[in-house]
C-alpha cells in the first residue's frame, strides 16, 4: 500500500488569503518598539538624570542654582541640543507610548500577576509624566521671564509656581511617577535588549533599578523642599550681575546709627 504524499503547506506569499506571522526582528512594529525603548534611556533618561542632578543645586541656595542654569544655557549649540536631544525624542517616546497604552488590554482583574500590575503602572505613570512635562516645559521654558537670558530668576520663578498648594502636590506626584517610570523603563530595556537573560539577572537588575529610582526620587523631592521651605521669599533675580530687563529689588538699608551720625547705614 502506497504511503500518502505529505501535504505541502499553502503558499501565502503571493495570495491575499493570509498574513505572514510576525517574527522576532521583522516588521515595523518591532523596529518602532525598539526605538521607543532606546529613546527612553538615551537621550530622555540621560536628560532626566541630568535635570534632577541640576535641580538638586537648589539645596545649595538660589545663587548656586542660578549659576547651574547659566552654565547649562552657555553650552555650545544648546538650542540644537535642546530640540534634537530632548524635545523631538521626547515627543516620539511620549506619542508612541500613548499609542501603545491605548492599544493594550488591562487584564489585572483576571490575571492579577505582578508583571501585569507593573505593565499597567508603567502606562499610568507614563501618562502622568507626559501631562506634567507638557505643563512644566510650557510654563517654565516659554512663559514669563526667559530663563536662558535671565538665569538668576530661575529659583524665584519655580518658587512662585510652587506657592500654589495644588501645583506643589502636582510636582510631588509627578516626581514620584516620573522616577518610577524611568526606573522600571531601565529594567524593561535590559530585558528586551538581552542584557539580563535569565530570572536571576532580571531579579538583580530589579533591585538596582529600584535603588536608582529611589535615589532620583529623593533628590527631586529634596529639591522641591528647598525651593518651597528652605529658602523662602527669594528675590526676583539673584545673579551678581544684573541681566538687562530684570529689575532687582532694592536692598533693605537700615537708618544711620543715631548715636553716631557719621556711621553709614548698615545693609542687612
Amino acid at each position: 500500500m502506497a504511503a500518502a504524499a505529505p501535504v505541502a503547506p499553502p503558499d501565502l506569499a503571493g495570495s491575499n488569503k493570509g498574513v505572514k506571522p510576525l517574527r522576532a526582528g521583522q516588521g515595523h512594529s518591532f523596529l518602532w518598539r525598539r526605538l521607543h525603548s532606546l529613546s527612553g534611556i538615551i537621550p530622555i533618561g540621560a536628560f532626566l538624570v541630568e535635570h534632577i542632578v541640576s535641580n538638586f543645586e537648589t539645596w545649595n541656595g538660589p545663587l548656586a542654582y542660578a549659576q547651574q542654569v547659566k552654565l547649562l544655557n552657555s553650552l555650545p549649540l544648546v538650542r540644537f541640543l535642546e530640540w534634537g536631544l530632548i524635545f523631538i525624542p521626547l515627543a516620539f517616546h511620549a506619542l508612541y507610548g500613548v499609542w501603545i497604552s491605548f492599544r493594550g488590554r488591562v487584564n489585572v482583574n483576571v490575571y492579577p500577576w505582578a508583571s501585569n500590575w507593573m505593565y499597567i503602572t508603567q502606562r499610568v505613570t507614563g501618562i502622568i509624566a507626559l501631562a506634567y512635562i507638557i505643563q512644566h516645559v510650557v510654563r517654565q521654558r516659554f512663559m514669563g521671564v526667559q530663563l536662558p537670558e535671565h538665569p538668576g530668576a530661575a529659583f524665584a520663578k519655580v518658587q512662585h509656581e510652587l506657592s500654589n498648594p495644588w501645583m506643589l502636590a502636582i510636582y510631588v506626584v509627578a516626581m514620584i511617577a516620573t522616577t518610577w517610570h524611568f526606573a522600571y523603563g531601565i529594567w524593561l530595556f535590559c530585558a528586551k535588549w538581552g542584557i539580563t537573560p535569565g530570572d536571576k539577572a532580571r531579579k538583580r537588575m530589579g533591585y538596582a533599578c529600584a535603588g536608582i529610582g529611589s535615589v532620583l526620587c529623593l533628590m527631586g523631592l529634596i529639591s522641591i523642599y528647598a525651593v518651597v521651605y528652605k529658602y523662602p521669599n527669594v528675590p526676583q533675580d539673584v545673579m551678581p550681575e544684573q541681566p538687562a530687563g530684570v529689575t532687582l529689588p532694592a536692598p533693605n538699608i537700615a537708618p544711620p546709627n543715631s548715636t553716631n551720625p557719621s556711621q553709614p547705614g548698615e545693609i542687612r
